[in-house]
């Protein structure tokens, strides 16, 4: 009895409470802006400041390969008088052995390698979405055969087999293009056709079925829009492969020759000047370097900010 009394001489006042009323207009009110996908997207890049540095840096090469050879046009022209000359005030960035300006030849470099790195991926996202959309959308024995066909030539070393396309073919630019997308669209198909794998009995796959829609609405309306992340994402990092493997083919003597002008035929001269001429090497080799490492660094980004568990 006496601890029943205690524990009631301890009731609590109602004045030691606050009463919470609720607000209406406060509780529908959104805290949160809504946005789309993309929106998310390009708000999570915004905030990867090495992705955007990145970025600017690949824009401002892309600015350079469209207007430099507009401004410095005589990527060709040579002055016997001033070869081999170090950097100054009349050439920023030397000349080579026949007083060829090497400012404006990197330039012109510029514009021929990036040409031939976005002209081969393009070619191969167009073939690796059809190849690997039609095989992973129809299955069965098509996919069977298909992807059969596809490790037929992933056996083959695509370094063989650019070259042995550049020995019996006319060098050039085309023939180079020609030779990376040979079978450089095999990796992509791959991954199409595992995302059209994933995707392909989803519920709105099969209510467009049920609607009437064609397997070639449903393929490119439906699956192939859904799995775009990773084929922009893998567009992108295959895009430095392709220079890289224009400046390997060049530096060997089997892509681009001179008198045009590439990275890869700049790095060839000045490798062969080193130590002497070292402006004749750093000059393609920075660049280069920059170009290769913005390019990784801006799909590492972008891959980050198409995966929505990466978003906050």
């Amino acid at each position: 009895m006496a601890i029943t009394a205690a524990v009631n001489d301890k009731k609590p006042f109602v004045k030691d409470f606050t009463r919470v009323t609720r607000d209406i207009e406060a509780s529908q009110k959104i805290h949160r802006e809504s946005m789309t996908y993309l929106q998310g997207v390009v708000r999570t890049l915004k905030r990867n400041k090495v992705a955007m540095i990145s970025l600017g840096f690949i824009v401002f090469l892309l600015l350079v390969a469209i207007f430099g050879p507009m401004i410095f046009p005589d990527y060709e022209k040579q002055d016997l008088l001033h070869t081999l000359q170090k950097p100054g005030a009349g050439h920023i960035l030397g000349t080579d052995e026949l007083g060829r300006d090497v400012l404006t030849r990197l330039i012109r470099g510029t514009r021929v390698s990036l040409f031939i790195g976005f002209a081969a991926e393009t070619i191969n996202l167009f073939i690796g979405i059809i190849y690997g959309g039609i095989a992973g959308f129809i299955g069965g024995k098509v996919d069977n055969i298909m992807m059969r066909i596809v490790e037929v030539l992933m056996s083959i070393p695509q370094t063989l087999v650019m070259i042995l396309m550049l020995t019996i073919l006319k060098r050039g630019v085309v023939t180079l293009i020609f030779s990376l997308t040979i079978t450089g669209w095999i990796g992509l198909a791959r991954l199409v056709r595992g995302q059209v794998l994933a995707l392909r009995e989803n519920e709105y796959v099969v209510a467009a079925k049920v609607l009437g829609a064609s397997k070639k609405d449903i393929l490119l309306g439906h699956l192939i829009p859904n799995a775009v992340g990773p084929i922009i994402v893998n567009y992108t990092m295959s895009i430095p492969g392709a220079i890289g493997a224009e400046a390997g083919l060049s530096y060997l003597g089997l892509g681009i020759s001179v008198p045009e002008a590439s990275w890869g035929n700049m790095l060839q001269f000045g490798a062969s000047q080193f130590p002497a001429s070292l402006w004749l090497f750093f000059a393609p080799a920075g660049l280069f370097a920059l170009a290769m490492l913005a390019f990784n660094l801006f799909g590492d980004g972008l891959r980050d900010a198409l995966d929505p568990k990466m978003r906050k």
